[in-house]
């Protein structure tokens, strides 16, 4: 695959003269697919990573501390529903292995990190899967190699906190390569764009961001990025690329705030939103269709912009459109109750000793990711209240705990509706029979609009 941003392209002559013959041997070696790829985080991010890399010929390490994740790979499985065994198995035959061994750092000539930066119990940034990481890795790496950060974060991290760690954690006394240096580790920052589900855009159609210490570190990431995407952009710095991917997930933070809103509103009013949303995305200009739901889930949404609101306070500034953007959404699942509750009112019972079947668990349709979901956090209410709870998703057999739920329940089958006073919609996965689901249910209180067609006085839209 050749790069189509040819406007940042840097000739085998240009590279001669700005760095020198160790670089354009790294450069050569990407290009003929010979360069060893190191992708840390064999997660949601990190796997299909590897994957782009093997379909081009590389033969890749994926490296992860989770040793039943790096056997599972090894023996050809997978652990993520929409990466099937296959694939795995294809990636292998181009040389493809995983290891829990950092040691093996050294044999790479790049290396991408891609492990989670999730928020902490105070909801400000925690980075310590990146600098635990980065700590792990800096006893191996070595001269001339490339090293690129595609945990999103705030902007300054791969500057003002990779690039310490990695040099004082290295004995051999490398330094970040600035400027035109040839000498030193080469560090660059390039956010993930990856959207679980989303089978409208091909992976390497999606273009890459790039950002560099320097010319040299930019353009090589650009040469490695180049091999799977079909476009690589190139910006001035780890911060602007930093800073890029968190305005991408604001925007869509804001915008589904503002609909999750105004679908309240809308309630009270009288008026379906969805029919407002679907007029208004007819016009071919100024419009974009966002559409509420039970809460924001996900990695990205939910979580990066308070990354910017915490470091936006070292210069003493207020974020205050992303403050109340988060107000709104992380309020929709007490919303989604305060609808169960009326929903159950018109059958004269209260919420507590109500028995409740939730549909839905993953934080979007067709996806075997908990991550954030809106559905975790709308059971947990349910409990606190007093009302009996199970679930259905056909991506998860059981659900235990994780780092802001403890729920330990295992899917329940999809039938004998009949027995709960209340079935949830909260994840509207493609394989339910919406008709059904209503025929069979006594009530049915719906956060996706998953109903849209069903004329039924059953129904609670919310």
């Amino acid at each position: 695959m050749q790069r189509t941003d040819l406007a940042f392209a840097c000739t085998m002559n240009e590279m001669t003269t700005a760095t020198g013959s160790k670089l354009i041997e790294l450069k050569r070696k990407m290009e003929t697919r010979e360069a060893r790829i190191g992708i840390i985080g064999m997660g949601y991010v990190g796997l299909p990573l590897v994957l782009l890399f093997s379909g081009e010929r590389f033969r890749v390490t994926g490296f992860d501390i989770a040793k039943d994740k790096v056997k599972t790979l090894n023996e050809g499985g997978s652990y993520i529903v929409r990466i099937l065994p296959d694939a795995i198995q294809k990636a292998q035959k181009t040389g493809f292995r995983a290891t829990a061994d950092y040691a093996e750092i050294e044999q790479m000539d790049a290396v991408i990190i891609c492990v989670p930066t999730p928020l902490d119990e105070h909801h400000e940034p925690d980075l310590s899967y990146v600098t635990e990481t980065v700590k792990s890795i800096a006893p191996h790496i070595h001269d001339g190699q490339l090293i690129v950060l595609e945990s999103t974060t705030y902007p300054g991290t791969t500057e003002e906190i990779v690039a310490p760690l990695l040099e004082s954690g290295n004995p051999r006394g490398l330094k970040i390569a600035r400027a035109g240096d040839e000498t030193g580790v080469h560090l660059a920052f390039s956010p993930e764009r990856e959207d679980p589900g989303n089978d409208t855009v091909a992976r390497h159609d999606i273009p890459k961001v790039v950002g560099g210490c320097g010319h040299v570190s930019a353009e090589l990431a650009a040469a490695m990025y180049g091999t799977i995407f079909r476009r690589v952009v190139r910006v001035s710095s780890p911060a602007v690329a930093e800073m890029t991917k968190l305005l991408e997930n604001i925007y869509r933070c804001v915008n589904i705030a503002l609909v999750n809103e105004l679908k309240q509103l809308s309630m009270k009013m009288g008026i379906d939103i969805h029919e407002v949303i679907e007029a208004a995305k007819t016009k071919p200009f100024g419009f974009q269709a966002f559409y509420p739901g039970p809460g924001l889930g996900g990695h990205c949404i939910p979580i990066d912009p308070f990354y910017l609101s915490w470091k936006a306070r070292e210069y003493d500034f207020r974020t205050r459109f992303i403050e109340l953007a988060g107000e709104v959404n992380t309020a929709m699942p007490y919303f989604v109750i305060e609808q169960i509750a009326k929903g159950l009112n018109t059958h004269a019972k209260p919420v507590n000793g109500a028995k409740i079947l939730v549909l839905g668990l993953a934080y979007k349709r067709d996806i075997d990711d908990l991550r954030e979901s809106p559905s975790l956090t709308i059971i947990e209410l349910l409990r606190d209240k007093g009302a009996i709870v199970a679930y259905n998703d056909p991506y998860f057999p059981t659900v235990g705990q994780g780092r802001h739920y403890a729920l330990n329940m295992t899917n329940t089958p999809l039938e004998n509706l009949g027995q709960y006073d209340a079935v949830v919609i909260v994840t509207d996965h493609s394989s339910y029979n919406y008709r059904e689901i209503v025929e069979q249910s006594q009530l049915v209180v719906d956060t996706r609009n998953a109903t849209k067609g069903i004329d039924s006085l059953k129904i609670v839209r919310c």
